[in-house]
């Protein structure tokens, strides 16, 4: 079978044949939390023999075996330290899930393009700006082979990201997105996150890889991937970004969280650190991750400033969190996240000095009424500065069932031979701020 026939098609009941590479990541398993007819049950995992193949496939298992909506996954699994060369040897799958460790994820996918195969890629799919290069050429190898690399973006599914770039829309409401400059930029974007968590019920626990920049990467190259995007996709949707001409990189910072020994052991069961952490442990014996980042930067004149803490544990009854705020001429569009709002996303209306109040209340209440065309029941009520946008549960879907949106439409894609023509541009675009900022982070 040729790669041109291995890659067209229908929609047709199994016909995609998914391959996981090497799954240390649980993101891996939420691909398959639920089952789809274009997806064949039985599913290849190629990986190297160790906890992040069997924590894997536990997460499968555990998800065949729930009450409800039990799925059907069969697991046939390769272990060995040549993994990634028995997957291209064998080729049983035309899709291959990439998510665990970073450290040769770049190079990983574009060999898998390069061998005619489909690649689904978890986020980051670049840690360091060497690897840029690297995924310019995969990008071009995707193209020349006729498959399609696509990385998971799952934010863009969570439904108040959803209605503040639909009211961001709309004129009569939000007005035109103001330039913004570097102390008060037109876009923030912050989410606070912890290496302690619970996943699909269970105490998550984390490879001591996690812990190493060098292998996860750090924190301004990883989950700022996400709002980098969110970005991107909110202030100029289906805008193809030129990156060479269009963004500019003007302040980075790191710093690091610091573990306690007993910290580590409770997320990882490790009662040391492997010898390759123990260049970031310090004289206390604190492990020093450099997972925070901060971001800020022009994008087509617009400013933008993207930033990520990671905490290692939320307060009781908290999760992480997520704040964001589009600024324009009439009204500011926020997300907020704290103890006021229970730890649940809350999206905000507040009309800017010098908007009649009255009349931009007219105009949303006739916004909303075009968003209950699609969804149904969201209404509005009065707040202090404005207005709350009331989001019936049903829409909140929660991060983890964002997977399979993520893969339902990646599914599409794949049956309609192509993506969108901006996702591309602007995938190098989001990779290029990443990385950009890595290098100014650390002058």
């Amino acid at each position: 079978m040729t790669d041109l026939d291995n890659n067209k098609f229908t929609g047709a009941k199994g016909e995609v044949k998914l391959m996981t590479l090497d799954p240390g990541h649980f993101h891996a398993g939420l691909v398959q939390k639920f089952m789809y007819d274009q997806i064949d049950p039985v599913v290849n995992v190629f990986a190297p023999d160790g906890p992040d193949v069997n924590e894997h496939l536990a997460r499968i298992e555990a998800f065949n075996n729930r009450v409800d909506s039990p799925t059907g996954w069969k697991e046939k699994v390769y272990r060995g330290s040549d993994f990634f060369e028995k997957m291209i040897s064998e080729r049983p799958g035309n899709v291959v899930v990439i998510s665990g460790n970073n450290a040769k994820k770049t190079e990983y996918i574009r060999d898998a393009i390069a061998a005619g195969i489909n690649v689904l890629a978890d986020k980051p799919m670049v840690i360091t700006p060497e690897e840029f290069d690297m995924l310019k050429d995969a990008f071009r190898l995707a193209n020349e082979k006729g498959v399609l690399l696509y990385d998971i973006m799952t934010e863009r599914y969570e439904i108040t990201t959803i209605l503040q770039k639909t009211l961001s829309q709309m004129p009569d409401i939000f007005g035109q997105l103001e330039t913004g400059s570097l102390e008060n930029p037109a876009v923030t974007k912050e989410s606070v996150h912890h290496f302690f968590k619970y996943v699909s019920g269970s105490a998550l626990i984390r490879p001591a890889w996690f812990f190493d920049v060098t292998q996860q990467g750090e924190g301004i190259v990883d989950v700022t991937t996400h709002l980098v995007d969110l970005i991107q996709w909110e202030c100029f949707p289906e805008e193809i970004i030129d990156y060479e001409n269009e963004v500019e990189v003007l302040t980075a910072s790191r710093w690091p969280t610091k573990l306690t020994p007993a910290q580590f052991n409770k997320v990882t069961g490790l009662d040391q650190y492997p010898d390759y952490l123990v260049r970031d442990v310090a004289n206390d014996s604190m492990l020093h991750v450099y997972a925070n980042g901060e971001i800020n930067y022009k994008i087509k004149g617009i400013h933008a400033k993207a930033s990520v803490i990671w905490n290692f544990q939320a307060p009781e009854g908290a999760k992480d969190t997520h704040y964001s705020i589009m600024r324009g001429t009439k009204a500011n569009l926020i997300i907020r996240q704290e103890k006021e709002q229970n730890y649940k996303p809350t999206l905000y209306v507040e009309p800017v000095e010098g908007t009649d109040w009255e009349t931009l209340e007219e105009s949303l209440t006739t916004g909303i009424d075009k968003i209950n065309q699609q969804y149904p029941g969201v209404a509005l009520e009065k707040s202090q500065n404005g207005w709350i946008v009331v989001i019936p549960d049903k829409y909140k879907l929660g991060h983890e069932a964002h997977f399979t949106q993520v893969t339902e439409r990646y599914l599409e894609y794949l049956k309609e031979g192509k993506l969108p023509d901006w996702e591309v541009p602007n995938m190098l675009a989001k990779y290029y701020i990443t990385t950009q900022a890595f290098i100014r982070s650390k002058l």
